[in-house]
């Protein structure tokens, strides 16, 4: 019997908890990475003999040479995809291991307008998003006149479902959009990825069977899924690891593992709740620290304490047994640090958060802090007693292991436990 080896990497919060640079860590391992869900609204960091690469829409892995697939759950911009393959051509990577679904839906033009369009109509209710027409790229999908992939083989085949997409986008905006300068923008930029198209499904599932090693690269987090996140303050696709069944069109008993990603402090971009949200100096201090302002739009992170409630939540939906603990040197000496335990809603304390936040009162408890000499002994393989009481709060919340602690940007700054 063959022996398989999935592995979905998934945020544990609302996204840019470091998964690109865990990814990146694991890929050495990997024969095969898939990024399953989401759009150029995700941004992966990575940083290698200190160059730092902003991958959108590539998977992290193509830096280790493996393959790199971009599944059907992705919406591609084929304009973000060119731009990505020419920065790694430049700097001397190989983009013929990138794989393309053909069954992946596009991100065109006028979807970028739309999300200005329509984030402009939700007054005090905006969700925040990166503007990249991710939201309206979904959309189609579901009102089924989304332009896939495989359309653009066929110049007719293109032009006709263009057509009636635009028509569509007409009516609902009142705006005409060129239908023309599109085609000509999709044709000139579909010769640089033509060769990479396959039908991502067989592909993976093949990889699995065969048993080589492969790897699910979620975007964005939990907290940003269109149904178990912040509704209505979420992306458009599930970045559970549910997700990467549908997103790759592989059975759930193929996925042997779910490893999750959570930051040892808690960050949002945008609008919506963070119930351990810190304001002022202290909040400066730690965003400055953590270099936390988004890989796509450049925009300052909000920061607040590790939420348990929200890690135990996450741990469940998305089966996690394993965590990769990130930016634990970013709390470096403080001498104490709060983390919230529970949360204090109606008078009584609940472990797990309910769907609305709102309003929700955190229960902290004190930790002991950490010290930067006690971050060098970490990485010499000791573990100071001060993180070890810090990680095995996470593990008894979450009752999943932490096997990754993440000590800084480059990859030689990770342990392994």
């Amino acid at each position: 019997m063959v022996r398989m080896s999935a592995r979905a990497i998934v945020g544990m919060q609302f996204g840019d908890e470091g998964k690109g640079k865990i990814v990146d860590y694991l890929a050495s391992a990997s024969d095969m990475v898939v990024r399953f869900q989401g759009g150029s609204n995700a941004g992966h960091t990575v940083v290698v003999n200190g160059k730092t690469y902003k991958f959108h829409l590539v998977p992290s892995g193509v830096l280790h040479g493996k393959i790199s697939v971009i599944a059907t759950g992705v919406v591609l911009d084929p304009a973000v995809l060119v731009e990505e393959m020419e920065h790694l051509e430049q700097n001397g990577y190989d983009t013929s291991v990138i794989r393309v679904s053909r069954r992946a839906y596009l991100v065109l033009p006028y979807h970028r307008e739309m999300d200005a369009w329509e984030e402009g109509l939700k007054g005090d209710v905006k969700v925040g998003t990166t503007r990249r027409g991710i939201g309206p790229a979904y959309e189609d999908r579901a009102a089924r006149i989304a332009l896939r992939v495989h359309d653009l083989e066929s110049e007719e085949k293109l032009r006709r479902k263009l057509r009636l997409a635009l028509r569509f986008r007409r009516a609902c905006m009142g705006v005409e959009f060129g239908e023309e300068e599109i085609l000509e923008q999709l044709k000139e930029q579909f010769e640089r990825f033509r060769d990479l198209l396959c039908d991502s499904e067989i592909l993976v599932n093949r990889a699995i069977d065969s048993g080589r090693e492969v790897l699910f690269e979620g975007a964005q987090g939990t907290f940003l899924d269109v149904d178990h996140g912040t509704y209505p303050f979420v992306t458009s696709s599930s970045t559970i690891a549910g997700g990467a069944c549908t997103g790759a069109g592989v059975p759930p008993w193929k996925v042997c593992q779910v490893l999750g990603v959570a930051k040892a402090y808690t960050t949002r971009v945008g609008e919506g709740p963070l119930p351990t949200e810190i304001e002022g100096g202290e909040a400066e201090r730690l965003r400055e620290r953590g270099g936390e302002f988004g890989a796509t739009t450049g925009r300052p992170r909000r920061v607040g304490w590790l939420d348990l409630p929200l890690l135990r939540y996450a741990a469940l939906v998305n089966g996690v047994k394993e965590i990769a603990l990130t930016k634990v040197d970013v709390l470096a000496g403080r001498s104490t640090i709060p983390v919230a335990t529970a949360y204090r809603v109606g008078g009584r304390e609940v472990l797990y958060p309910p769907p609305d936040l709102e309003g929700v009162e955190p229960v902290y408890v004190e930790m002991e802090g950490w010290s930067e000499s006690e971050v060098e002994d970490c990485l010499s393989g000791e573990i100071p007693e001060p993180i070890k009481e810090y990680v095995a709060l996470v593990e008894k919340a979450t009752s999943a292991r932490v096997t990754i602690i993440s000590l800084g940007k480059d990859r030689e700054k990770t342990v392994v436990l």
